[in-house]
């Protein structure tokens, strides 16, 4: 059995310090920390909160949400405590290790040595690697940027709350109580209907928005001359 992950190592020159930080395709992060040339040692691995069924079932949010968002928090936050060496480049890599049970809590050595040897030493931003891994693993990645594109828009304020929510791993339903609802997140939109229910893909979404945008347009009430 093999396990795709994705991964970095930072250095810190003043301390001798160095950390790694690993998520595996089932959506578990993993952070190993040492000194320069000395076995790493292990935190307590991190399963996304998705893999438990009750918020999954809840949230409908994906194993990878959650990992993903905090591997770039612990990539910027270490690069701000002084780790700015970096020894292993953002990389993807498939490991010929089988991951643990996402749940397990012993640290998996075997896993941090796999990714040692195999990693490759080809500078790339954190984020070309995570959409890397993302691709390899059939999943929806940020359009790269282009840059004759215009500039976006301000949004508005109500939008600009919820695209921080889903930048957080955070999810958007509709409120309880409707007897049709529907739960976005950073991966999907999905309506649902009681227990069941259907994702959309994007071409999808942009179809329902246009029609969502041409009726709100349509039914709204024009202004009398007398400004009701």
């Amino acid at each position: 059995m093999t396990t795709l992950v994705v991964g970095f190592r930072l250095g810190n020159d003043t301390t001798s310090w160095q950390v790694t930080v690993l998520v595996t395709e089932s959506g578990v992060l993993h952070r190993g920390y040492g000194m320069y040339g000395k076995p790493p040692r292990l935190s307590k691995p991190q399963p996304s909160r998705a893999l438990d069924s009750r918020v999954l079932l809840a949230a409908r949010e994906h194993p990878l949400t959650r990992p993903i968002v905090d591997l770039r928090k612990y990539h910027a936050g270490y690069l701000k405590k002084g780790y700015s060496r970096t020894l292993i480049p953002p990389a993807v890599v498939r490991l010929d290790v089988e991951e643990r049970p996402p749940l397990s809590k012993v640290p998996h050595h075997e896993l941090f040595e796999a990714f040692t040897g195999a990693a490759p030493n080809t500078p790339q931003p954190l984020d070309t690697a995570i959409g890397a891994f993302r691709t390899a693993l059939g999943l929806p990645t940020r359009p790269a940027n282009v840059s004759s594109a215009p500039r976006p828009q301000p949004l508005p304020p109500r939008v600009e709350a919820m695209l921080r929510a889903l930048e957080h791993g955070s999810s958007i339903s509709a409120p309880h109580g409707l007897p049709v609802g529907w739960t976005v997140t950073g991966e999907e939109v999905r309506l649902h209907v009681g227990r069941t229910g259907a994702t959309l893909d994007r071409r999808a979404v942009i179809e329902l928005q246009a029609a969502l945008s041409a009726w709100l347009r349509f039914t709204e009430k024009p202004i009398r001359a007398d400004g009701h």
